[in-house]
């Protein structure tokens, strides 16, 4: 032994010249347990400088640093990798975890490979340790499973050697119910996530080619037996040097919820415009030009459906005024509401019909429009005409009108006023006009008013003149309106003159 020495030395300086630089870290073990060298890969992965700060045997390696397994226990003593080549096993990867001793987490994470080398005659001549750091890979895969497990997202991870669930994160089970033993270890097709999948051919042929697979809309088999849809893409990851894909989803129900909700809304809202009485049509904001129109609107234009459809009122000449037409449309598209403006609406037939239009916004399948009424009330307006031309042909002869058709005549003429109205009005009046405005009530004319009252004619003609401007009147029926909706009758004083006191 003590002759092959010096070439022992040669072979170990040859062997520390080979290995000096390689990425790997290299420890060499002699026999009788001493560390004799190491390369600078291997220092930089215990953070130390020199090969006496490792220690001068394996057992103050063991001191000065603490393995312990992925699954955070400790290696016990004769399990530390080095321990294991002094002891002559050849190994060909353990994977541990490193700390300086007494640190609170490890540092660093080393693929370890064990070698025993013998000389020419068989006896023991080298102990070897590979080191492979791989910190950076596994601090990435932990930031990726705290990341995977947090993201409320729902996502799964599909192992492409046997199409076998690997991981599976929170959002993924609370979506579809399951347990996590329910999911990891099953195969794709026990919980198929491209089931009834858009291009569900596509899909397959990308996961068996362990390409990127398009966003797609899918239905979901949940664990109570019911479907959920859902939208889904996949996308080829590694996880511990294994190629997965990673399938993301984003839960479309409350989408397909909404999209029901509005589909039934829309078609309720459609029968009810079809049904209402009061002639209705849903124009654009823009140009007014029509979308839809409702039966009364068909029956009253006199127009076709489809004759409305699409063209615009200005193109229609629908509006009896082009002027008052255009500013409506204007007023329209800029603030979107109207209400009960007066508009003569011309029908095909030529007739014009006297409507209030109002308009209101409303959103019709994402398009800016406006629901727009037309309210006919030619024969409303017809009425009101007529009763005021009757009142102001009675009014010219009021002398056999008892007080209470006088007061309802007043009522009528002015709505809202009442007899209990306040006289203050009447009593300014100076005291020969109070006595003229009580012969008009009483439906004297001027003559007898100035034989009653000993005046001139033009005297009486004076007064009365000056009543109307007080009143803002022009007709004596007017005079008496004005005077009874002032609770003034003046037959009192008028019948004092007329027939003496009794």
């Amino acid at each position: 032994m003590t002759g092959n020495q010096p070439l022992r030395g040669i072979r170990h300086h040859q062997l520390q010249l080979i290995v000096s630089g390689l990425r790997d870290g290299v420890i060499l073990i002699e026999p009788d347990q001493t560390l004799t060298w190491a390369n600078q890969a291997a220092l930089r992965m215990h953070g130390v400088e020199r090969v006496e700060d490792l220690g001068a045997t394996v057992s103050e390696y063991r001191a000065r640093f603490d393995l312990r397994y992925r699954n955070k226990h400790r290696l016990p003593p004769g399990d530390y990798p080095m321990e294991r080549v002094a002891a002559g096993e050849a190994f060909d990867e353990v994977t541990v975890e490193v700390a300086p001793a007494g640190a609170p987490e490890p540092q660093w994470t080393h693929h370890i490979r064990g070698l025993v080398l013998n000389d020419a005659s068989g006896m023991l001549d080298c102990l070897v340790l590979v080191i492979d750091d791989q910190t950076e890979r596994y601090d990435a895969e932990q930031r990726f499973e705290r990341i995977f497990a947090a993201n409320p997202a729902p996502a799964i991870i599909l192992r492409l050697a046997d199409l076998r669930y690997v991981k599976v994160n929170r959002g993924f089970l609370e979506m579809t119910g399951y347990r996590e033993d329910q999911v990891i270890g099953r195969s794709g097709l026990e919980v198929d996530v491209l089931e009834n999948a858009a291009r569900r051919e596509l899909a397959v042929e990308r996961l068996r080619e362990g390409r990127t697979i398009p966003q797609m809309e899918a239905t979901l088999q949940l664990a109570n037996g019911g479907e959920k849809l859902v939208l889904v893409a996949g996308q080829p990851i590694e996880v511990g040097n294994t190629e997965c894909m990673l399938f993301t989803f984003a839960d479309l129900s409350s989408r397909q919820q909404a999209h029901e909700s509005l589909r039934h809304s829309e078609e309720r809202f459609e029968k009810a415009f079809r049904l209402v009485a009061t002639p209705t049509v849903v124009a654009l904001r823009e140009d007014c030009s029509f979308l839809s129109v409702n039966e009364a609107f068909v029956r009253e234009s006199g127009y076709s459906e489809a004759e409305l459809i699409g063209r615009k009122p200005i193109d229609l000449n629908i509006w009896d005024n082009a002027e008052g037409g255009r500013a409506l449309e204007q007023q329209v598209k800029e603030t979107g509401s109207v209400r009960n403006l007066e508009m003569g609406l011309r029908t095909r037939h030529g007739h014009v019909l006297n409507c209030l239009v109002s308009a209101d916004t409303v959103d019709i399948g994402g398009q800016d429009c406006v629901l727009l009424t037309v309210q006919d009330v030619t024969e409303r307006k017809r009425t009101e005409q007529e009763i005021v031309a009757a009142i102001e042909e009675v009014m010219k002869d009021t002398s056999w009108f008892t007080k209470v058709v006088l007061d309802k005549l007043a009522r009528l003429r002015r709505p809202g006023t009442t007899a209990s109205a306040p006289a203050r009005e009447i009593e300014s009046l100076p005291v020969r006009g109070r006595e003229v405005l009580g012969l008009v009530c009483q439906g004297l004319d001027d003559g007898a008013i100035a034989e009653s009252l000993g005046l001139a004619r033009n005297t009486v003609r004076n007064h009365v003149a000056s009543l109307y401007r007080r009143a803002h009147v022009r007709s004596r029926s007017a005079l008496v309106v004005w005077a009874r909706e002032r609770g003034f009758f003046g037959r009192e004083e008028g019948a004092e003159r007329l027939h003496g006191p009794d």
